[in-house]
């Protein structure tokens, strides 16, 4: 900021210069000394108790504050808090001592302006930073003096903060908590495991699905079969009204189609045997928690047309290929990477099943609120989450967009129990010192770019770049905490169940139209909180589509990475 233009001169503010410190006039170029909290300003001191008292050469005693919290459901709080005049005055003083030695004002050298002009010259430039300093500081107390666990990023207006001429800086700031739950007690949980061990079958099954991907299309002109490939236009009507329409959507034959809001069921029986260009007739079922309650659970009209038929022909299993896909030496070392991938999947199934069992036995008599912006804000982090575990478990993007549509079935009540999961398995971590190391970051950044094919500097960048890399942290110390309480659990093992989830293919469509665009109502006619939960619903639905849009990114990073290297090679 510029400092003002007016009384340059000192001598027209009546003052006596000493003739040493005068120099001749010199042209104002608007240079000022930024104040800056880092380097002006002393680090605040959390650990003092008394306010007023003075600790070592080196420390500051804390602000005299006065907070006001107030608590208008179990996640959130309301702050407002209040600086005393004094540390206002005192922030002030040291942020103007801080700036004498190198203030510059026209006809003296830089430092030897009386006190009085650099503060009339500088005063909106210092106040600025004073109240930067302050709030900062007055917030960095707050968090470490008030009893709650921030999850997200205080909503905080700065703009709207005044700093006065007499009286105390006041601001208040929204935040959202974890909730304050008593913890039950989670040693010697009686839970059900599972257990199962692959038949070599299996793995030779899993094999031919995975080849499916190195395999080679080529069009069929006959009636349809199951191992076939469709391309299809799908329109969704509710009696003679079109709702929605998908074109060239390629897929393949499998019992059931999971879009984002809802599933065709049997689809295989409906296309085996039909011809190029024919079009079918079938129904579609919504998600009984679609947002809009006038399609909940609805039966919609199905018309498929079916483009194109394609059948894949898969690869020669020769040394070279094998060489290849994953520097394997023979069929039965590409079989044993197969199997363990298989066991890794087991173990995130076996995993989220113990998780879910927790939930359910420790929140039994836990009553949260969980406010509907909260789960709203919250659900496209919960994607990301849980897409960072399908990966480093070894899913595929095919899979890992089944999760995302299963998901978005009922969004917002997923949102909830994930968050009940995270807030149990963190109280588990920070009462037993759980932590994550550099090191184990590094293991687990290097597993996915392994399942990813593609290096490890790339997966980092983008759990960067994506602000994922809590998100991993996360996941690291939830997997810690359930491994705790595995080792103090009682167990039953339990056969691995088959699921639908095999005998299903994703397709990222809304069969009942886009989801509306909700209308945040006029403050005037509602309450705020109605108004930013409308607000962050629209956010939301936007989030999930960019979180599904960087899934489909990935899928077509992966091609073109194959290509550079193919080109490299």
């Amino acid at each position: 900021m510029s400092p003002e233009a007016e009384h340059d001169d000192p001598l027209e503010e009546g003052q006596d210069t000493p003739a040493d410190e005068r120099q001749e006039p010199v042209e104002d170029a608007g240079q000022s000394l930024a104040v800056t909290t880092d380097e002006t300003l002393p680090q605040e001191q959390v650990d003092e108790v008394d306010p007023d008292s003075e600790s070592d050469d080196d420390k500051e005693p804390l602000l005299s504050i006065e907070v006001k919290v107030a608590e208008p459901s179990a996640c959130e709080r309301h702050v407002v808090v209040s600086v005393s005049r004094d540390d206002i005055e005192r922030y002030k003083d040291n942020a103007f001592e801080e700036l004498m030695p190198t203030a510059q004002v026209p006809g003296f050298r830089p430092g030897h302006a009386p006190r009085k002009l650099v503060e009339k010259r500088f005063r909106g430039d210092v106040d600025d930073q004073v109240k930067s300093s302050l709030v900062m500081d007055a917030m960095t107390q707050v968090s470490d003096q008030q009893d709650f666990s921030a999850i997200s990023e205080p909503d905080f207006d700065f703009d709207a903060v005044q700093l006065d001429d007499e009286g105390p800086l006041v601001f208040e700031f929204k935040v959202e908590v974890r909730p304050e739950f008593q913890m039950p007690e989670w040693q010697g949980l009686k839970l059900n495991r599972v257990s199962h061990e692959y038949s070599d079958e299996e793995v030779q099954d899993r094999t031919q699905v995975l080849l499916q991907r190195y395999g080679t299309l080529e069009s069929h002109d006959g009636p349809v079969q199951q191992e076939d490939l469709v391309t299809i236009d799908i329109v969704c009507s509710d009696g003679d009204e079109e709702i929605s329409r998908l074109e060239g959507s390629r897929c393949p034959v499998r019992p059931k189609l999971v879009f984002r809001d809802g599933e065709i069921d049997g689809f295989d029986k409906l296309v085996i045997g039909a011809t190029l260009n024919s079009t079918l007739k079938g129904s579609a079922t919504v998600s009984e928690s679609h947002q809009d309650e006038a399609v909940q659970g609805k039966s919609l009209d199905v018309a498929i047309t079916i483009s194109q038929i394609e059948r894949n022909s898969l690869p020669e299993l020769t040394g070279k290929f094998l060489g290849e896909v994953g520097d394997f030496e023979s069929i039965e070392e590409m079989h044993d990477a197969v199997r363990e991938e298989l066991q890794r999947q087991l173990e995130y199934h076996r995993d989220q099943q113990i998780r879910g069992q927790i939930t359910d036995l420790l929140t039994e008599s836990a009553d949260w609120e969980l406010p509907p912006a909260l789960l709203q804000r919250q659900a496209q982090r919960e994607l990301q989450r849980s897409i960072l575990e399908l990966q480093s478990s070894g899913f595929s993007n095919d899979e890992i967009r089944m999760h995302m549509n299963r998901i978005q079935h009922d969004l917002q009540g997923n949102t909830a129990r994930a968050l009940k999961e995270h807030f149990i398995l963190e109280r588990i971590a920070e009462d037993n010192d759980l932590d994550v190391s550099p090191e184990e970051l590094d293991l687990h950044i290097d597993l996915l770019a392994r399942q990813q094919n593609v290096s490890s500097r790339r997966i980092r960048a983008r759990l960067e770049k994506q602000g994922d890399m809590d998100a991993l942290r996360n996941q690291v110390i939830e997997r810690k905490a359930i491994g705790l309480i595995n080792e103090h659990a009682d167990f039953t093992d339990v056969p691995l169940e088959e699921t639908s989830e095999e005998e299903s293919f994703a397709i990222s469509h809304d069969i009942a139209g886009e989801p509306p665009v909700l209308e945040a109502p006029q403050a005037d006619d509602v309450p705020e909180t109605e108004v930013q939960e409308s607000e962050a619903e629209t956010s939301a639905t936007e989030e999930v589509t960019e979180v599904e849009a960087e899934v489909e990114a990935e899928v077509e990073a992966e091609v073109e990475a194959e290509v550079e290297e193919s080109g490299t090679d």
